[in-house]
């Protein structure tokens, strides 16, 4: 019975066909995020004044935490970028490297998102006080478990990386990670303009 070879150049080929497909299936997520994220933004806009006699944004966001957040955040998009360029140059212990300090930096931004709530909720500010308060903890916190998301990405990335090297399949999933955690930015500087400097002036 014969045995039907598929050559090294058609596998590779399905492989990269995959690859793409599974690369715009990634970009439809990403156009479903901005508009969840859209809407998010639109109901706080429309309530920010709805305090109900409560705490105001003046009142409780902190100047030194959310530049401290946004100096954190900036910095570990610029490492995943140093990460995919290591990836792209083969390198592999140095994409690995720079993974794991984009983990590092996306795990003390949420550290610092999360003490931020509790002090909040501890001075009795929480998501029941005003509609204010549901739609900031709403919006921030949807952005919040975004970086939780990928901080899990973050890790499974390296594992992968580590036992099976750089391959077509951890490009595609290294470069979209990297995409993702640019959007997290871009989100996080709509969040720091609109919710945080808007609400101290």
């Amino acid at each position: 019975m014969a045995q039907h070879i598929v050559s090294p150049e058609v596998h590779e080929h399905h492989t990269q066909e995959q690859e793409s497909l599974k690369t715009a299936g990634f970009w439809l997520f990403l156009v479903s995020d901005v508009l969840l994220f859209g809407t998010l933004f639109a109901v706080y806009v429309v309530l920010v004044g709805h305090t109900n006699g409560g705490p105001t944004g003046k009142e409780l966001f902190e100047i030194p935490i959310f530049v401290a957040s946004t100096f954190i955040l900036l910095t570990s998009s610029f490492t995943s970028g140093i990460a995919v360029l290591q990836m792209q140059a083969n390198k592999l212990k140095g994409t690995i490297f720079w993974l794991v300090m984009t983990l590092l930096l996306g795990g003390a931004f949420l550290f610092l998102e999360i003490e931020e709530f509790m002090t909040m909720v501890h001075e009795g500010a929480n998501i029941g006080t005003s509609a204010f308060l549901s739609a900031f903890f709403t919006l921030v916190g949807t952005h919040g478990i975004h970086v939780t998301m990928g901080i899990f990405w973050c890790i499974g990335l390296i594992l992968q990386l580590r036992k099976r090297g750089i391959t077509t399949v951890t490009k595609r999933k290294i470069t979209n990670f990297s995409l993702y955690w640019h959007f997290l930015d871009v989100i996080w500087i709509f969040l720091l303009s609109v919710v945080y400097l808007m609400g101290v002036m």
